[in-house]
């Protein structure tokens, strides 16, 4: 029951544009299958669904395939950076960003669907990241894009 379920929870947001849990559920008990909000939350949290936007306004369930096809918006990776980044500092082709406890993953996140082309990849701990970059010539760039941000 569970993987018809989810199966058909990806048929679902790949036909239609669904914004809330409710609606979900709605278009599922359309298909003959009772589900409680808390199947669907959970549902959501295995599938690794996220919300994309469609609007300025509104956003929509996609598969999480879907996330590098979304640019990241800057209003959100520059709060992202002025409100949880303590610190920020280079060695070589390495920047390392410092990030009030627990906030790592969300920065790195927001950096890696920023799609920078000088940034090759990130590495989040709890409150560190690792950025590498290249070339090590365009590392000054980018601390002071993040710095300005930070401020």
């Amino acid at each position: 029951m569970k993987s018809r379920r989810q199966r058909a929870i990806l048929e679902i947001i790949g036909a239609e544009v669904v914004q809330t849990q409710d609606e979900l559920a709605q278009l599922l008990r359309e298909r003959g299958m009772e589900v409680t909000q808390a199947t669907i939350s959970r549902d959501i949290k295995e599938l690794g669904l996220i919300k994309v936007p469609v609007s300025k306004d509104e956003s929509r369930y996609a598969p999480p395939s879907e996330a590098a096809q979304v640019p990241q918006a800057p209003d959100r990776l520059r709060r992202l950076l002025r409100d949880t980044v303590t610190h920020v500092d280079s060695s070589l082709n390495i920047v390392v960003i410092r990030t009030l406890p627990g906030h790592a993953h969300a920065v790195a996140g927001a950096i890696d669907y920023s799609h920078w082309p000088e940034v090759l990849g990130t590495v989040a701990g709890d409150d560190t990241i690792f950025i590498v970059v290249k070339p090590v010539e365009a590392v000054a760039a980018l601390m002071a894009k993040i710095q300005g941000w930070v401020e």
